[in-house]
């Protein structure tokens, strides 16, 4: 078993910069390839998968599928992108009753930890960091909603897991 490495690890400073780093991504994925979102709310995991699919030429709005759990978005370039949030899964049952295309499509899994496991050797975990109660422009502490907060830099961390990322340098 090929042990995980990290592929890259940046910092993106702006949500244009997160839409094309999703765009950069979706130059090395392909059908059956399975990536998870990790980051907390507003971190830009939905930001990251609109640039992605805009990038494979996905056809309908790329935004979060919270309430519908998933979404199919045929392609200009190959493969379906299929969109999916487990935040509102209790249990990793429910992710394998939406009865995916995992091998046909390329899948994006939004809070995807600990839902995914077994389902490929191959994964590409992308974690997004950012800071919360930090107002960008002057660095104090702000005690509003953590989830409105103005762009910021995000620090990027992808992992690919499995031989299918063995030898990719993004």
């Amino acid at each position: 078993m090929t042990e995980p490495r990290v592929l890259l690890d940046i910092e993106v400073d702006s949500t244009a910069a997160m839409g094309e780093l999703g765009a950069r991504l979706a130059g090395v994925l392909r059908a059956g390839d399975l990536v998870v979102l990790t980051g907390p709310l507003g971190a830009g995991k939905t930001t990251l998968t609109r640039g992605l699919g805009a990038a494979l030429g996905a056809r309908g709005q790329v935004s979060s599928p919270t309430f519908v759990l998933a979404r199919t978005h045929p392609t200009t370039s190959g493969p379906d992108l299929v969109h999916v949030d487990a935040y509102r899964l209790s249990d990793p049952v429910e992710l394998d009753d939406l009865d995916l295309d995992w091998d046909g499509s390329i899948v994006v899994v939004e809070w995807g930890r600990g839902f995914v496991d077994g389902i490929s050797e191959d994964v590409l975990d992308v974690e997004i960091v950012r800071a919360t109660g930090v107002d960008a422009t002057d660095g104090s502490v702000d005690e509003g909603d953590p989830d409105d907060v103005p762009d910021e830099p995000r620090r990027v961390v992808v992992t690919g897991a499995g031989p299918r990322w063995a030898d990719i340098v993004l």
